[in-house]
């Protein structure tokens, strides 16, 4: 019995594919040009626009605050002479006294911000993760307050921490504290976006801490907590943003010069003469955003890590 061997066929390789072309009407090949701007240049140029927009007022105010002449006049892009004149007048306290305005705000924008997450996140587990009666029409009747501003509600507001005040005068007019409770309304607006948040977790990682003996303030804290640090920084930082440059309020229940926020002492200060405190305002104006940027910038790794921790056993 005799078998025969053959030696297999050579496979050629297959030629290489060309990337599809972009051909003209005529049959003609696009220039390279022409073809990477409509497939990608376009993008580039929107997004240059979008950057050039948005980033001209941040460099105007920067340039003004450095400017010994700061003014809506002599401001240029690129001053000619940087100066820290205009800081210097700011932190003496001749147009006021700024340092108290900035811890002013820096305590009131923490305080709120720590309370609303809080209530926030505490009311969002329960309206996700629980089943009750009136469960429906309450997280209704959050939605329905939201449609309403807040500015609708300024005298009843107004009311209210007046009578606080002749009970308990540390939480009446021109005080922190009333003027925070006010701030704690805001809370009612994030209860949607965390309980979403909540939603998109699975409820089977509560039956396996419920399985290992946890209860719900367990598997609250410990499996759920982790999970949802994106959402608590970003809802943080958006509130820490909207107390730091909330002026409506501000102004109608804080109106001694001792218990102001920034946002109302530096309006002060432009309101006399804005062409020639231009300066002055930006030199405060960027040291507002000195706090709003720190605090991105924390909070960015907690954004991150956020998205696998918490679910790992």
């Amino acid at each position: 019995m005799t078998s025969l061997l053959t030696d297999a066929p050579e496979q050629t390789p297959a030629p290489a594919r060309r990337p599809a072309l972009r051909v003209r009407k005529d049959g003609l090949e696009m220039p390279r040009g022409r073809r990477w701007w409509q497939e990608v240049g376009w993008r580039h140029a929107v997004g240059l626009a979008g950057v050039a927009f948005a980033g001209f007022p941040v460099l105007y105010i920067i340039s003004a605050a450095f400017n010994p002449l700061g003014s809506v006049a002599t401001t240029e892009i690129i001053p000619n002479t940087f100066s820290l004149v205009n800081f210097e007048t700011l932190l003496g306290g001749s147009k006021g006294p700024f340092g108290l305005w900035y811890l002013n705000t820096l305590v009131l924008c923490t305080v709120v911000s720590v309370a609303q997450v809080l209530l926030s996140t505490l009311a969002a587990y329960a309206f996700s993760r629980f089943r009750f009666y009136g469960r429906r029409g309450g997280l209704l009747a959050l939605l329905l307050v939201q449609m309403f501003p807040q500015f609708l509600a300024v005298v009843a507001l107004f009311l209210m921490i007046a009578d606080f005040g002749r009970i308990i005068p540390g939480i009446g007019l021109n005080t922190l504290a009333g003027y925070a409770l006010v701030l704690m309304g805001g809370a009612l607006g994030q209860v949607w976006l965390i309980k979403g948040f909540f939603d998109s977790i699975p409820h089977e990682l509560d039956e396996a801490a419920r399985i290992d003996g946890a209860g719900h303030f367990r598997t609250f804290t410990s499996v759920i907590l982790p999970l949802i640090r994106p959402v608590l920084a970003v809802t943080g930082l958006l509130v820490f943003v909207s107390v730091i440059g909330e002026y409506i309020l501000a102004s109608i229940f804080l109106t001694d010069n001792s218990v102001k926020t920034l946002a109302v002492g530096m309006f002060g200060i432009i309101a006399g003469d804005r062409s020639n405190n231009l300066g002055v305002f930006a030199a405060g104006s960027v040291m507002i955003a000195l706090p709003v940027l720190l605090l991105f910038l924390y909070l960015q790794k907690f954004i991150v890590g956020g998205l696998t921790a918490g679910s790992v056993k």
